[in-house]
């Protein structure tokens, strides 16, 4: 049987554009002789639809699209196509997260999901009914299994048993399944190629049948799927594997003798290729054209303003320096090499009339005062505010630069260098931040090579440097990993050989700049715990483990 994987980026809401989608990988999959076309979970909707799930109107146009789609499938070819389907039997939810086969002008079966996740950045249970069964079908020869995403993530890893009581994979080939397609959208960070090629590869040698698997690609909010759809065979051998990060149509004959997969690509350019491709989704899906951002001559918004290059092409990127009277020359310096070597706009925009002008008119209400962190925070805002500016006059998205170190102890002014419409690195720690940054300048220098060997600095103050006020960033991106990303307590972290004084400084400040992450843009997830839906803190309480 030859099997088309549709490899399609969809847009949420946007039901028409993804049903134009669906047809056109269709036509291309039929004219490549394929016998059966799968497309991604909810392509219909894209993914993840969230509380557009409680919307009539959204449901009705899904399912009125739906029709549309059988009707026109008219040759022998198959389409599999992801749908938010109807709840037969109440009580219970009145939805579920289904897939139906469309052949000959019709729907020939739906199934639904079993598995719903409701945890990290999923909360399916909030809105679909689970099926409570799912049977083979029928199809030229075969007998399929059809599955969706989670369910088949039930797989036993590392001698942990799976989340789940049901395996639909196993109850599937235990009713006669001899092949196993699987609709996903399963959303990358970093290493999650690897864990998803393994946990295919041993369904298909547990239960000795093929495995296909088509994945979204694309970035919604702050989700980037990187695609990558595989077809195993079922001695666990890769036969073929889908572009990453962009759209592709993988025609594979199951039964064929495995191939050897693609190479791997290195962790510094798959985190660049997620960082592009969701900055760019982000903005066009938003409606957006352009971007605009802060070069201060530092490493974070020289990343930034590279990866928007990327995404957007030159002409559609604008960067401005915001000096004062601590901001050293070679700072504005490197910004500016940093603009000609991306061929964007660059400007220059003092601020420093406008912070005296801004102290001036506070002056009698700091009578008496020393100047502090309050004067240090004035200068951010203002160029926040200049940067807004830009924004609302020229209709572009203002990106944040702040990289996942500095939002994680709350180095950083609100309604300052927050500002913004999208956090593009704020799921990057620092020191990854520097790999990629040099990975960025691997064949020819983008990024000035002083913006990457200086000393990190806000440049609020005479000689300041982020060491004054933080633990050399080696020392508090692995504090931060295995408090936020592995949930260790502070004890373990002290017990695995850090200094007990980092470790308390550190996360005190994680836990208390919770407020602040509260009111930041949405950011890029690419690793696997970041700050946003997918950790959900409390801000007002007053638990300590320290």
């Amino acid at each position: 049987m030859r099997i088309a994987l549709a490899q399609l980026n969809t847009t949420v809401g946007d039901i028409d554009g993804n049903e134009r989608l669906v047809r056109e990988a269709y036509a291309r999959a039929v004219e490549a002789g394929a016998d059966l076309v799968v497309t991604p979970e909810l392509s219909l909707t894209g993914y993840p639809p969230r509380d557009l799930l409680l919307r009539e109107s959204f449901l009705r146009a899904n399912r009125e699209a739906l029709a549309r789609l059988a009707s026109s499938v008219a040759g022998e070819a198959g389409l599999v196509v992801g749908f938010v389907g109807e709840n037969p039997g109440r009580p219970g939810r009145p939805i579920t997260n289904a897939a139906a086969l469309l052949h000959r002008g019709r729907v020939v079966a739906v199934r639904s999901k079993t598995l719903l996740p409701t945890y990290d950045v999923f909360d399916e249970d909030r809105y679909f009914e689970p099926a409570s069964d799912n049977t083979v079908i029928p199809w030229q020869g075969r007998r399929l299994g059809l599955t969706i995403c989670e369910d088949l993530w039930n797989e036993a890893e590392h001698g942990v048993p799976g989340r789940y009581r049901p395996d639909p994979a196993a109850a599937l080939v235990a009713g006669g399944a001899d092949l196993l397609v699987n609709l996903s959208a399963s959303p990358w960070h970093l290493g999650k190629e690897q864990r998803r090629r393994g946990l295919l590869t041993n369904v298909a040698r547990r239960h000795r049948v093929p495995v296909v698997y088509c994945n979204l690609v694309g970035g919604n909010d702050e989700l980037v799927f990187d695609g990558g759809s595989l077809a195993i065979d079922a001695s666990g051998g890769c036969l073929a594997e889908a572009t990453r990060f962009a759209p592709d149509l993988l025609v594979v004959d199951v039964g064929a003798s495995a191939a050897r997969p693609p190479a791997g690509m290195a962790d510094e350019a798959l985190l660049h290729d997620a960082l592009v491709l969701g900055t760019r989704d982000y903005v066009r899906k938003c409606g957006f054209s352009s971007v605009v951002l802060g070069l201060s001559g530092g490493i974070d918004s020289a990343l930034v303003a590279a990866i928007a290059v990327e995404a957007l092409g030159p002409g559609n990127v604008r960067g401005l320096a915001l000096p004062t009277e601590f901001s050293s020359r070679g700072s504005v310096d490197d910004a500016r090499a940093l603009a000609a070597n991306l061929g964007i706009r660059f400007d220059v925009v003092p601020i420093q009339g406008a912070f005296e002008a801004l102290k001036r008119q506070m002056g009698p209400l700091f009578e008496g005062r020393a100047e502090d962190t309050t004067e240090e925070n004035l200068q951010a805002r203002l160029r926040g505010v200049t940067l807004m500016a830009m924004s609302n006059k020229f209709g572009s998205l203002l990106l944040t630069t702040g990289n996942k170190s500095e939002l994680a102890v709350g180095y950083c002014t609100l309604y300052g260098d927050m500002c913004g419409g999208l956090a593009v690195i704020s799921d990057l720690p620092k020191t990854w931040v520097y790999r990629v940054a040099r990975w960025v300048n691997r064949h020819r220098e983008i990024i000035p090579v002083s913006s990457i060997t200086k000393a990190p600095s806000a440049e609020l103050r005479p000689n300041q440097t982020d060491q004054d006020s933080l633990p050399p960033y080696e020392v508090l991106d692995a504090i931060l990993e295995a408090y936020v990303v592995e949930d260790r307590s502070p004890a373990s972290i002290i017990a695995a050989g850090f200094a007990e004084a980092d470790v308390r400084r550190v996360v005190r400040l994680i836990d208390l700049s919770e407020y602040k992450r509260r009111q930041a843009a949405p950011g890029l997830k690419v690793t696997s715990r970041a700050f946003g839906v997918g950790r959900r803190q409390p801000v007002a309480q007053r638990w300590r483990e320290i």
